[in-house]
């Protein structure tokens, strides 16, 4: 029987493993993909997103604002996927938003591009973290055990493959890049920037030192901070979720956007990849609040 990644059961061990595994492969091997990068050229638009954290009405919605059928030359950018606060039977199943994000991929090969996250790399390096509800890797756990049972380690295996597969951030012509986070000010001294343009190794996912680590976990960022990496990375605009962000979208400074895309007051924001990467204050303005499109409950 020919493998359909937009079939597969959520319940079926090895179709969601080989689910997982095909949209690894996909990421590895996308055409745009140098190092833990991936380049998009001075074509279409980007819709760019904050933390998800498992709400799939807003998921739903990003789609549908993404445009993805309009144009090849269409992008959207996904990050922190796991860790809701929503809890069937008091365990976490968050792996299905993976699922869906993994069929997403698939099915607009080239458009949909997932970078990886602190609560992707927490969950996958056992690292602990907690948005408040508990430990998030035991419901986690928990959740791939109720639904798998005696096959759910086959299942932690591929989203462990799916995971170290994630590129770090999204680098744009335009001078636009976005990733998770960027790391603290005072780990900058020991950071390698050029683990943008090369493929990450484990040693990059270690707990406090590996550059992986401070890539997705790192806070306090500053206007030198910024200034010094964009020189490095030749990026005009940095675009971060990993914050707190009351209203949605905020702009710390001129070339700092921060988003949210999970909480009731989530917005994203469409960029014009032909135009020079715009002011962040310009893209707070711009910014959609996802409750004008429909319910934030799920």
């Amino acid at each position: 029987m020919t493998f359909d990644p937009q079939t597969v059961s959520m319940q079926d061990a090895s179709g969601v493993a080989a689910l997982l595994d095909a949209a690894a492969e996909r990421m590895l091997t996308e055409p745009l993909r140098r190092g833990s990068s991936v380049f998009l050229p001075a074509r279409g638009r980007i819709l760019l997103t904050g933390d998800l954290h498992d709400n799939p009405v807003h998921f739903r919605l990003v789609q549908e604002l993404a445009r993805l059928d309009r144009s090849p030359d269409n992008h959207v950018v996904l990050h922190e996927l796991i860790h809701g606060d929503r809890l069937v039977n008091g365990v976490d199943l968050s792996y299905r938003m993976l699922c869906r994000v993994a069929q997403l991929l698939l099915a607009k090969p080239g458009q949909v591009h997932v970078v990886l996250a602190n609560h992707e790399l927490a969950q996958v390096f056992r690292h602990p973290v907690s948005k408040g509800a508990g430990d998030n890797l035991e419901l986690f756990d928990a959740g791939l055990d109720w639904a798998f049972g005696d096959d759910a380690t086959l299942v932690e295996e591929a989203l462990g493959r799916f995971v170290r597969a994630m590129p770090l951030a999204i680098r744009c012509e335009n001078g636009l890049m976005l990733s998770h986070s960027l790391p603290a000010p005072f780990e900058r001294a020991g950071f390698d920037p050029g683990i943008l343009d090369r493929p990450l190794v484990d040693a990059d996912y270690a707990l406090r030192t590996g550059d992986a680590w401070k890539m997705v976990w790192g806070r306090g960022w500053t206007q030198e901070l910024l200034a010094d990496l964009g020189a490095t990375w030749g990026v005009k605009l940095f675009v971060l979720g990993h914050a707190l962000v009351e209203y949605g979208a905020d702009a710390p400074f001129d070339n700092l956007l921060l988003l949210n895309t999970d909480h009731e007051r989530a917005r994203v924001v469409a960029v014009d990849l032909t135009e020079p990467a715009p002011n962040a204050h310009d893209l707070v303005s711009a910014s959609v609040p996802l409750s004008a499109y429909g319910t934030v409950d799920a």
